[in-house]
């Protein structure tokens, strides 16, 4: 029998996955009424292109229990019209819950304000800037603060619509539905697995692209500013303010999510053990690996490869 009502919010260029993603986990548990709404009750094309047809017009939409709103490109720039909607809906929902960059709409709505909660990790930055009243985590896959729950970029709408069916419905049903899906009931890290130092731009002069590309092949070699300046032909002073300048992080940040990164790749692909996976990483001992990724995706090596080798 269903339990709680769950109303979906549909909009020219949602992102498809945000609102399939939750559908499928709160669907597979057949404890929920689901229903999409879209202002008009007109059919909307997604960000990708596809098109989905709603089952109601949003302005007819009672409260439901729990409200998703989805993000996409159509956030970027909010119909304040879909924002007031969102408003009202929210004031009679148990739950709101927002998915990757839907919580730009929950923040130009006012129902972040005060609030802790976290985006897309691409997006964090632009939604503090633009919304300083909420406190943006960039780490979490999701973030709960008070009856408000706001997810990381995209598949972190599966992972939220899993702890709901756990908070609802205990953890065998939602365990079940992970496995059924092949995913984990509970990713381990966060976000920032996904989003390590190798998101900082290229840099534009060529010395320090070659620099940045000898990092990246030779993440073992000595990778200190005074061997890396050398390599730019510059002094280390130079090559440490023209590096951040360019790129947007530190050249000790840059190397530490290389090497996190090359060390991530090897234990998901291949067989060497952990002391030779950090040596050939750059971290010199396991113990040095381990504290970075506990550091950094609050989980060990061990565990990690464990979770996500890509063969048995």
């Amino acid at each position: 029998m269903a339990d709680h009502s769950v109303l979906i919010v549909l909009f020219d260029g949602v992102q498809s996955l945000d609102v399939t993603g939750p559908l499928e986990v709160l669907a597979a548990s057949a404890r929920y009424r689901i229903r999409t709404a879209s202002p008009g009750g007109l059919p909307v094309r997604t960000g990708s292109g596809l098109g989905l047809l709603p089952d109601e017009d949003l302005a007819d939409a009672g409260p439901p229990h729990t409200l998703i709103v989805p993000g996409g490109p159509g956030t970027r720039q909010p119909d304040p019209e879909l924002v007031a909607r969102i408003s009202e809906l929210a004031k009679g929902a148990e739950r709101v819950t927002s998915v990757c960059t839907g919580a730009f709409l929950l923040a130009e709505a006012g129902l972040l304000a005060g609030r802790r909660a976290t985006t897309h990790w691409s997006m964090c930055e632009a939604l503090a800037h633009r919304y300083p009243d909420v406190t943006v985590d960039p780490d979490p896959i999701h973030v709960r603060d008070g009856r408000v729950i706001t997810s990381a970029g995209v598949t972190a709408g599966i992972d939220l619509a899993l702890a709901l069916v756990e908070e609802d419905h205990g953890r065998e049903l939602a365990l079940g539905i992970a496995r059924h899906l092949v995913m984990f009931l509970r990713r381990p890290g966060g976000q920032a697995q996904f989003s390590t130092q190798l998101s900082a731009q290229l840099a534009v002069r060529r010395p320090l692209r070659d620099v940045q590309r000898w990092i990246t092949e030779h993440p073992d070699d000595d990778l200190s500013v005074e061997a890396l300046a050398r390599r730019a032909s510059l002094s280390p002073r130079q090559f440490t303010r023209a590096f951040a300048a360019e790129t947007g992080t530190t050249p000790g940040r840059y190397v530490d999510g290389v090497r996190l990164e090359a060390a991530r790749r090897r234990l998901e692909d291949g067989d060497e053990g952990i002391e030779q996976v950090a040596r050939r990483s750059g971290y010199g001992t396991p113990e040095a690996m381990r504290r970075a990724f506990a550091r950094t995706l609050a989980v060990s090596p061990i565990d990690y490869r464990r979770r996500f080798r890509s063969r048995p």
